[in-house]
């Protein structure tokens, strides 16, 4: 995916791959904490269920943690989390993670879903040949 940066731009055509940067405990989970307060404990695990990709044209892709691009890929399709956009504009995309907190102690348990949402203003441009 373009970078949203000033002056970055992405191209009608091409392929843009979608990844969880650097996953970790707490970007991507598992992560577990246990509160204890006297005889009572209770434990809670959280993890991301998946990542909905909503890339502001209309298209919302579902994916895991994805794969990292590498320039070695070329213009070739994520193979696991990447989108084509086919018109040039302005683009607002959101990554919502869509965590689920399992939770058990005290003769309970339940689960708690939680989403986190983070957007970004994207450029997608048209490449024309000319020819002389």
């Amino acid at each position: 995916m373009p970078e949203p940066d000033a002056g970055k731009v992405g191209l009608v055509g091409v392929p843009n791959w979608m990844w969880v940067e650097e996953p970790s405990e707490n970007t991507y989970g598992p992560i577990t904490r246990t509160a204890t307060a006297g005889a009572y404990s209770v434990t809670a695990t959280a993890k991301v269920s998946k990542v909905a990709w909503d890339m502001g044209d209309g298209q919302v892709i579902a994916c895991d943690a994805g794969t990292p691009y590498q320039d070695s890929h070329g213009l070739s399709s994520s193979p696991t989390c990447g989108h084509t956009y086919t018109r040039q504009g302005e683009y607002t995309v959101r990554a919502t993670s869509s965590w689920v907190i399992t939770w058990a102690g005290i003769g309970q348990s339940g689960t708690i879903p939680v989403d986190l949402t983070q957007t970004a203003q994207v450029t997608i441009g048209e490449a024309q040949v000319l020819k002389q």
